[in-house]
């Protein structure tokens, strides 16, 4: 068994050494800042040049049947702009798929590979399409999508017409993994962007955040349950608060 394949069987709740790039592919606006605002932050910090792909339009993130669709999009759009700033993030690609309605596609598989190779990222975060009890199917092919993007993105013989050469990152890190064996820290500083960043998707208050843009109780609701999902994370592995992931090397 090669040095390599060992390390990724046993797994590492070290921290990853500061990526020069790192590129996250989220369903949808605010998947990223959940899974991994803490870890987008602390590496923006420190010089690491974040892009993010949010695949869907967010056309369907609403409670209220009557909001009109296209103001919806508009709207999620420009929170997920400004939450990306607060998290250091470079640049925002909107694929602009259907929101809950995303089926896995060559076509889609291709456009990521593209990106990627674009990108050329150290690290690549996505959801766990393995994920026991995953419910939306959004996150199940954008996770399926996006490893097997990573796949084709690194062989040199896939996609030769793009006249892009291959790109093959150090790792993938999959986010609300059902197997988590790799943890990122979240201290107070990046802890707090990753809430100002989530903070940022207020038009998601009522679907994913208890209220927390309605008034200051629930928010300190909001902030209190993320700060235990995050302690209690770390505590799975010996160590502080933590975002936790599952990590392949590819």
């Amino acid at each position: 068994m090669t040095s390599d394949l060992y390390d990724e069987l046993l797994g590492d709740v070290a921290p990853l050494k500061i990526p020069k790039r790192a590129l996250t592919i989220g369903a949808h606006p605010d998947d990223a800042e959940f899974g991994a605002g803490a870890a987008i932050a602390r590496w923006a910090d420190a010089g690491t040049e974040v892009s993010m792909i949010v695949v869907t339009d967010g056309s369907k993130g609403a409670k209220n049947a009557g909001i009109d669709s296209e103001a919806l999009v508009r709207r999620r759009t420009s929170e997920q702009s400004r939450a990306a700033k607060v998290l250091g993030a470079v640049s925002v690609i909107h694929l602009g798929c259907v929101d809950g309605e995303l089926e896995y596609t060559m076509d889609l598989r291709r456009v990521l590979a593209r990106h990627i190779r674009e990108a050329r990222p150290d690290v690549v975060l996505t959801h766990d399409p393995w994920q026991r009890y995953q419910m939306h199917p959004d996150h199940r092919v954008t996770g399926f999508a996006a490893i097997d993007a990573v796949v084709a993105a690194r062989e040199p013989l896939m996609y030769t017409d793009l006249g892009i050469p291959a790109h093959r990152p150090d790792s993938v890190l999959l986010w609300s993994a059902d197997e988590p064996d790799h943890a990122e820290p979240v201290e107070p500083e990046w802890f707090d962007r990753k809430v100002e960043a989530l903070l940022c998707h207020s038009s998601q208050g009522p679907t994913t955040m208890g209220g927390a843009e309605s008034g200051a109780e629930r928010r300190i609701a909001f902030i209190d349950h993320l700060a235990l999902w995050h302690a209690n994370s770390g505590e799975g592995f010996g160590v502080g608060p933590a975002e936790t992931f599952k990590r392949i090397t590819p």
